[in-house]
């Protein structure tokens, strides 16, 4: 008998124990139950003092919920908890994003301040050697005459200045200086002085003047000479020909100076300025740097590159510079104070750029911004920021993600909604909607009538009930109207309401 009650005081106790079992299985499933979108539901209660965690997350592919931290199976780091209260922080403020430490971490944010800084644009270019068109010598006949001979010259030729370029007999020439001689011979200074005057009126040289004075010898033939050193850039006088007063014989182009045609992006002409420093390499020149200036901003832009023409002007001691050498051109621009970011923490979109401005620790805002010109690591924003704000400038793209799978972008740019005031009475509510029997909406033109709402957020429909009266505000979200104020209407205080007791005492005093 004792043996049996002990089997069976023993089978209750494992009936008990695997009751106990099976209670906390079942509270253990529950807990990893499946959501309805398929991933594992996290655990939804915290202690007191510890955050809720919704979800974990790898920052990389943020479309992807896990119920359990780990290891990230898509990169190479921890997942990221994905907190209740950062989604409370972004419904408050639609227009930034709530990144945890973790995440911040992850994602190797990196953030820098907007600043004011002193900039010179930096400008690189190509350039073609030309002759400088102001050191230009025109050779001229000053009177009537036959070419006796012509020097070994061509165009294209290399001379110093006082070079020979060809002998002309000048018959005018040879007969004043006859008569000069003669007057002189006389002994009359005064007409010896006078024909002497003629000589040089005719267009004679002083030099060739002072000759036929001092040899007393006239001189039939004039040695016409080349009045600087360069080159023949043309050559137009040949032996037995006849000239005539004026007629050009060479041109001579110097060579002490050159100029380096730039064409310059149109974007950078009011940066630049006459009398700016430039460097130039030439392949033909390696390992050397020739130092210039800007001798102008020529008037005139190539219709078809979208370029102004830059003219800089090089010494050229040598000779080595020759027209047509391409250069590679390095100049900066006149400095100026700009409102300056690093060039990598804007996002260029095509339509617009914008940049992350950190508000407090953790937050985000996207803010479109208007730039302009780069300079180095630097570019300059002309609108959207001011000085001392602080932006990221690593990791934004990952931001930029995150905040268009949120829709962030979204609601900081769109417009705000018109909002409509009205009362009604409750007919129905339900998840997410509620039914109004509404009175009338002139904004909207709309009769006294009964329809649905959806709710902003479900909690706006707490403690009410069908039947009460209430104060609402809605607006249109797509083709949906959607509450987004609720309360109870207060009913007016009776006005007579106490005033029967107090005239009752009065009747009774009296």
């Amino acid at each position: 008998m004792a043996t049996t009650f002990a089997r069976i005081a023993g089978a209750a106790a494992l009936l008990g124990l695997g009751a106990l079992a099976g209670w906390g299985y079942g509270q253990w499933q529950a807990r990893q139950a499946p959501t309805v979108d398929g991933t594992a539901a996290p655990q939804a209660t915290a202690s007191a003092g510890e955050r809720k965690v919704l979800y974990w997350y790898d920052p990389m592919v943020p479309t992807q919920r896990f119920d359990k931290p780990g290891k990230s199976p898509f990169m190479d780091m921890q997942l990221v908890p994905r907190y209740a209260d950062e989604g409370e922080a972004q419904a408050s403020a639609p227009g930034a994003l709530t990144v945890s430490t973790q995440a911040k971490q992850a994602l190797g944010l990196r953030l820098v301040r907007v600043e004011k800084r002193a900039l010179g644009a930096a400008v690189e270019a190509v350039g073609t050697v030309q002759l400088n068109e102001r050191d230009i010598a025109i050779v001229q006949a000053r009177t009537a005459g036959f070419v006796e001979r012509v020097f070994d010259r061509a165009p294209g030729d290399v001379i110093t200045a006082g070079a020979p370029l060809a002998e002309l007999l000048n018959p005018e020439w040879l007969g004043a200086q006859q008569e000069f001689l003669a007057v002189k011979a006389a002994g009359d200074a005064a007409l010896a002085q006078a024909a002497k005057q003629r000589l040089v009126l005719l267009g004679m040289p002083a030099a060739l003047v002072e000759r036929v004075d001092a040899t007393g010898q006239p001189l039939a033939l004039q040695t016409i000479t080349a009045p600087i050193g360069g080159v023949i850039s043309e050559l137009m006088v040949r032996q037995g020909m006849a000239v005539a007063p004026g007629m050009t014989l060479a041109r001579i182009n110097g060579l002490g100076t050159v100029w380096l045609e730039v064409a310059l992006p149109e974007a950078m002409a009011a940066a630049i300025r006459p009398g700016q420093p430039v460097q130039a390499r030439f392949l033909a020149l390696p390992g050397e740097i020739v130092y210039g200036k800007v001798a102008a901003v020529l008037a005139e832009a190539n219709r078809e590159a979208r370029t102004l023409r830059l003219r800089v002007e090089l010494p050229n001691p040598g000779q080595k510079l020759k027209a047509g050498l391409f250069a590679q051109v390095s100049l900066r621009g006149a400095a100026h104070e700009a409102l300056v970011v690093p060039a990598e923490a804007v996002i260029r979109t095509g339509r617009r750029a914008l940049v992350y401005v950190s508000e407090q620790p953790g937050r985000y805002r996207p803010v479109p911004v208007e730039i302009g010109e780069q300079v180095d690591e630097w570019i300059v924003v002309r609108s959207g920021l001011a000085a001392g704000q602080q932006v990221v400038a690593s990791g934004q793209f990952l931001i930029d993600s995150e905040a268009s799978l949120q829709g962030v972008m979204a609601r900081a740019t769109a417009p705000a909604a018109t909002a409509y005031h009205t009362t009604g009475v409750i007919t129905q509510i339900e998840a997410g909607s509620i039914t109004l029997d509404h009175a009338p909406v002139p904004e909207l033109k709309w009769p006294a009538m009964s329809m649905p709402f959806l709710l902003a957020d479900p909690a706006l429909a707490r403690g009410l009930k069908p039947g009460q009266t209430v104060s609402f505000s809605f607006d249109k979200q797509g083709d949906n109207y959607r509450v987004t104020a609720i309360a109870p209407q207060v009913e007016p205080a009776d006005p007579h309401a106490g005033h029967a007791p107090a005239a009752a005492a009065s009747g009774a005093s009296r």
